[in-house]
């Protein structure tokens, strides 16, 4: 009996060969990289020495990253709470502008930058000419005849405006200042040098030979640090004692992210007709700082990491050129049962890949690890591109396409008569 054949396909032809080449390309690659995790997987101990290295480029890189941007970030975190909120006002010696006298700051200057939108404080501070008078314990503790301290004048609004916490006691206030009460607040290290460590029974000193009060012991301040070797009295005791005519400063706390306009119109707020005759101390942008923290930081610290990422390539390499030397052999019985050079050369490619890629795989890993800890036992808030974390897998992988390029093209130029005769 004669069957007949029936119609061809009519999706037969082209189609059906592409669907075919398809069909064996799949299997391929999956023999590829079942070959390729094989190779790698054949020596376990290697395959850990191997990728320890790019471990440990990729984690520090990571790591000494990580930290590098925590630690640019509390910088700036402090430079924000210390610095970027302090503005000093004062007059300029050599005059504004050519000809013009140098000005004096009002008593009121405090009031009129109060009136600013983003001033939270200020007050003003001035360095008095004492001339050779000493300052004396007059309670008797005091080890020698009277001490060459600092003395200086104030308003209510400085302590605000200086952040200054008190040891004990209190601050003298706008009624000591208008009374021109004779009384002082002691720095805590001029309180150390005149022997007063209380103020409950209302210890006197002798600034030459008036006598103060003294009613309260500093503990810290911020952007002042000469109070704290200072003895403070009211302008107002200045201006009767030493004829203070006019203050030589004007602190100004802002609110943060207002100093650099604040700086911008004091100078007008205090003198209006010649505002070119006054000083402006601003600190500089916030964005300007943290870049350039984290700038250097980050410079240096990359620097260290690619350092270490080219001891892992240089790994990966030696180990890869070793890997082809002991697989002659087998280079050769794949070259005679007719692989390609291509086949050869990609599948040492894809075992370097793979083995670049664990490392930066588990180097991000320890890298984040080390950044979390650190930033745990310092109290930091860690902070980590994301970028970075992500990426780090692909940058070992990368590392492993580069390190593993020469080994594979040797794989690739041995000949399968040389290798099996070699064997």
């Amino acid at each position: 009996m004669v069957t007949q054949a029936g119609p061809p396909d009519p999706a037969g032809g082209p189609s059906t060969s592409r669907r075919r080449r398809r069909t064996r390309s799949r299997p391929a690659v999956r023999d590829l990289l079942d070959e390729a995790l094989a190779g790698v997987a054949a020596r376990p101990t290697r395959l850990i020495l191997t990728t320890l290295g790019t471990v440990l480029g990729v984690a520090a890189l990571v790591g000494t990253v990580g930290l590098g941007q925590t630690a640019a970030g509390q910088i700036t975190q402090r430079f924000d709470l210390a610095v970027a909120t302090r503005v000093v006002v004062q007059p300029d010696d050599k005059g504004g502008q050519e000809g013009e006298a140098a000005t004096q700051l009002p008593w009121d200057a405090p009031d009129r930058i109060k009136r600013l939108n983003g001033v939270d404080a200020a007050g003003t501070v001035s360095n008095l000419q004492i001339g050779d008078d000493l300052v004396q314990n007059v309670t008797g503790l005091d080890t020698g005849a009277g001490k060459a301290l600092q003395v200086m004048a104030g308003s209510a609004g400085l302590w605000d405006a200086v952040r200054a916490v008190l040891q004990t006691g209190r601050f003298f206030d706008a009624g000591h200042d208008q009374r021109a009460d004779k009384v002082v607040v002691l720095g805590k290290h001029a309180a150390e040098r005149l022997g007063i460590n209380r103020v409950d029974s209302q210890p006197a000193v002798f600034i030459g030979d008036e006598p103060y009060t003294v009613i309260g012991i500093l503990d810290s301040v911020s952007g002042r640090a000469e109070l704290n070797d200072a003895v403070i009295m009211p302008n107002g005791a200045a201006r009767e004692a030493y004829n203070l005519q006019s203050p030589d400063a004007v602190e100004i706390r802002t609110a943060v992210g207002a100093a650099q306009l604040i700086a911008e119109q004091a100078p007008i707020a205090i003198e209006p007709n010649n505002p070119s005759t006054l000083v402006v101390d601003a600190p500089p942008k916030q964005g300007a700082v943290r870049k350039g923290v984290e700038g250097d930081l980050n410079a240096l610290f990359l620097l260290l990491g690619a350092v270490a990422l080219l001891v892992g390539g240089l790994g990966i390499a030696n180990v890869t050129l070793l890997s082809v030397l002991e697989r002659i052999s087998e280079i050769g019985l794949r070259r005679a049962l007719g692989a390609a050079r291509r086949h050869i050369a990609v599948q040492f490619l894809v075992e370097s890949v793979i083995v670049g890629f664990l490392g930066g795989l588990l180097g991000t890993a320890v890298g984040v690890i080390l950044t979390v800890a650190v930033s745990w036992i310092r109290d930091w808030t860690p902070i980590l591109d994301n970028r970075l974390a992500f990426g780090s897998p692909l940058l070992g992988a990368f590392i492993g396409l580069v390190a593993g390029t020469y080994p594979a093209w040797k794989a690739s130029a041995i000949q399968p008569i040389t290798a099996l005769r070699g064997t």
